[in-house]
């Protein structure tokens, strides 16, 4: 574990909420494909990057998950290399600007929301309250502005003593993931130092949030059948990776998997 005071079990929890609470991350994934896929194929017949559909399992966990609508739009696109204009957060859904593409992403997301595409997984209320009976405060992060929604939606905002989101990260002027703001927020609404505090996260770039903002406890979920997500998890700075939160309930902090 990280620092002087990792073998202990943490004072306190932070989650991602995003594939790790909610079972989320494969519609926003979708959404993303569906912003970015007539963009791509737009921009490559003006001569700008390949226009290959997006991939929305390696591109979307190397470039957008764990980030902001922006951040995750400029990202994939500079990675294809393709330099759009910033443009304004009120354009419209479209291919001309980069706020353009993140509102045609947030457009297909809303209409899965609608669509009551979002739950819980099963494993993140039993989890949660066993850590409020250990008297383990939690809290949940999230670059969404619609995580506090989805939280109290599916009931799990009841087991949280905070929540940090995209709405807080815009009126706090917090930068995004792997900048660690947003975990360092949530530990001090807690109370906690980060060495006492573990940071549990799905995404490359939370990983790299928690590493850099010194938390004690940097721990991966890797919810995929396969598992193919670990190593990857693991070289961002991941003390540990585990499938499900159970996991670490059982597993009681201890450091062994």
């Amino acid at each position: 574990m990280n620092g002087s005071d990792g073998d202990r079990p943490p004072r306190a929890v932070v989650l991602d909420t995003d594939g790790v609470l909610l079972d989320s991350a494969g519609t926003h994934a979708a959404a993303w494909k569906t912003a970015f896929d007539p963009c791509l194929a737009a921009h490559a017949s003006d001569g700008a990057g390949t226009g290959a559909p997006f991939d929305a399992d390696t591109e979307y966990r190397r470039f957008v998950d764990g980030r902001s609508r922006y951040d995750g739009a400029e990202a994939l696109l500079t990675a294809r290399d393709i330099h759009l204009p910033p443009g304004h957060p009120g354009d419209p859904p479209g291919c001309g600007t980069v706020w353009a593409v993140a509102a045609r992403k947030e457009a297909a997301f809303r209409q899965a929301l609608d669509a009551g595409a979002v739950v819980a997984f099963a494993d993140a209320g039993s989890a949660l309250a066993a850590w409020r009976t250990r008297r383990i405060p939690c809290a949940a992060v999230s670059a969404s502005r619609h995580a506090r929604t989805l939280l109290a939606a599916t009931g799990l905002d009841t087991f949280l003593a905070a929540v940090v989101d995209g709405e807080d990260a815009a009126r706090l002027a917090l930068p995004g993931k792997p900048d660690p703001a947003l975990f360092l927020e949530a530990a001090g609404r807690l109370g906690t130092r980060p060495a006492d505090t573990a940071v549990v996260e799905d995404a490359l770039a939370g990983v790299r949030a928690g590493r850099r903002g010194g938390f004690g406890h940097v721990v991966g979920i890797d919810r995929s059948r396969d598992a193919h997500g670990s190593a990857a998890l693991r070289r961002e700075g991941a003390d540990l990776v585990v499938p499900d939160l159970s996991a670490l309930v059982r597993n009681g902090w201890d450091g062994r998997t």
